[in-house]
């Protein structure tokens, strides 16, 4: 019995970041009272949950946006936010799904001439329709401002204070060569947030380290409001940033252990 509850609690460590707190909560609650068959009810809740957030290969679909795509005008047009969700992020999510399938295509036939290929295409598509996905619930109407609360207790520990983070995360975007992305990351290893610069979508990372707030630097972005004014867009960025979206990101992220 206490071997039993021992392992759930083990266990519910491990994928608390990837449910529901509500679940949560409720799990913890029945292992205080020890009942095992409504701890084996919570389990079953929770597995089922993780289940249904699984996708199937080749399953990935274009997530909707949170907000009109005119919605962070003027500091990023209708029409950039429109061909960047229906084209740019498509073509990932498309890209990704064939990937994946050709990739089971070749388990099936033992054939793995191409396989250096599609694990490309996989890790660039891959990496494009994650980053994006979180980019788009980074940003909000009537954004920008400062963080508060545990984030900003973070950033002022990890980078002196909020001013210094924000010059910093500036010049990595402004100096990202070529097309790519600055990212604000949690590294569970170092056990502090971290600023990097990452090309294209995948090259240029740290293994381990989870986004929190990413900038999205590729001209695709912002050439057609901005021109090649890359700097001018980086600043007007920071007024559409959904602080409360990073700090629910870094409370998670802070919850892993490796």
């Amino acid at each position: 019995m206490n071997e039993y509850i021992h392992n759930v609690q083990m266990w519910l460590e491990r994928i608390k970041p990837f449910v529901d707190e509500e679940a949560v909560e409720q799990l913890m609650l029945e292992l205080e009272r020890g009942d095992v068959v409504r701890i084996h009810g919570q389990v079953t809740n929770i597995y089922e949950q993780l289940q249904r957030k699984r996708v199937p290969i080749g399953g990935h679909t274009l997530p909707k946006l949170p907000y009109a795509y005119n919605a962070l005008e003027p500091y990023i047009a209708e029409e950039i936010m429109r061909l960047h969700h229906e084209k740019h992020h498509q073509s990932y999510v498309d890209g990704l799904n064939r990937a994946e399938r050709m990739m089971q295509q070749a388990r099936e036939k033992n054939d793995y001439a191409l396989l250096k290929h599609w694990e490309g295409q996989a890790a660039f598509h891959g990496s494009g329709h994650y980053l994006h996905t979180i980019f788009w619930n980074n940003m909000k109407p009537r954004g920008g401002g400062s963080p508060t609360g545990m984030l900003l207790q973070q950033i002022e520990r990890d980078f002196g204070n909020f001013e210094a983070f924000q010059r910093h995360f500036t010049e990595a975007a402004k100096q990202v060569e070529g097309n790519g992305w600055a990212l604000l990351v949690w590294s569970p290893f170092a056990g502090r947030l971290e600023i990097l610069q990452t090309e294209k979508h995948q090259c240029g990372t740290q293994w381990t380290t989870i986004p929190l707030l990413v900038l999205d630097v590729w001209e695709h972005a912002y050439y057609l409001q901005y021109k090649n004014d890359r700097a001018t867009y980086v600043q007007q960025w920071w007024n559409v940033v959904n602080w409360d979206d990073v700090e629910r990101r870094f409370v998670k992220a802070k919850d892993r252990a490796m």
